[in-house]
């Protein structure tokens, strides 16, 4: 995986034996990755065959009771911003296709498109891949630890029964939640208030979207939506 950290891939199947060693998308520190150079820098850069989205996407905007932080463009690479793409994958319109070597998260449209958006990825140790499907949304989400998380930091104990959602909540603006047959897996695509996370093995084991990026898929996607990491 040129770029990148390589993820130790863990399969769909053995998920339910390290659930709550990877789950809860906590703050996970630095990112242990190597900086993105060459070919894979290159490939970021590409403008796809689509226009970008207009700028003002990204621009701070009212949510609710908050008010999501405009995005420094200029800061990311232009291949990690939201645009709409050429997709030759076989899956379903409305389906989620995250592949962890852009990183890059596709919401398929019909027709041959998708909407591609950067994410940021589980770092070393706690990356996997395999099938789920969408079964919950929430807007502003509480996060709450697990206390397998508490233990590897015990300053995250001020939240062992739950962070209210906000600016300083780990996962954002909104949170999709992963189910493995019919059952919560513990991981899930989400906003974060680390937007220079994005494009970087840096999670542990959920997927982060820039705020503006995980507001617009969440307005798309339906429940039971199909979810496919590769």
């Amino acid at each position: 995986m040129t770029g990148f950290s390589r993820l130790r891939a863990v399969s769909a199947r053995l998920m339910p034996c390290v659930l709550l060693a990877l789950a809860a998308c906590a703050p996970a520190g630095p990112a242990v990755v190597v900086p993105v150079g060459g070919a894979e820098a290159s490939r970021l850069s590409l403008a796809p065959d689509f226009e970008p989205a207009d700028p003002a996407y990204y621009l701070a905007r009212a949510d609710g009771a908050w008010t999501v932080p405009a995005v420094d463009v200029a800061a990311f690479p232009a291949g990690l911003l939201r645009h709409h793409v050429a997709y030759a994958g076989t899956e379903a319109p409305g389906s989620i296709v995250i592949d962890t070597r852009g990183p890059f998260l596709y919401f398929v449209e019909p027709g041959g498109r998708a909407i591609r958006y950067g994410i940021a990825i589980g770092r070393e140790g706690f990356g996997w891949t395999g099938e789920g499907t969408i079964g919950r949304a929430a807007r502003w989400p509480r996060w709450t630890p697990p206390p397998e998380m508490i233990v590897r930091d015990p300053s995250l104990r001020e939240w062992a029964g739950g962070m209210p959602g906000g600016l300083d909540n780990p996962l954002g603006a909104r949170a999709l939640y992963i189910d493995f047959n019919g059952a919560d897996s513990g991981f899930r695509i989400h906003g974060t208030n680390q937007p220079g996370s994005i494009g970087w093995a840096a999670s542990s084991g959920c997927f982060r979207m820039l705020n503006q990026d995980v507001i617009d898929l969440y307005d798309r996607v339906r429940m039971g939506a199909p979810v496919k990491v590769i």
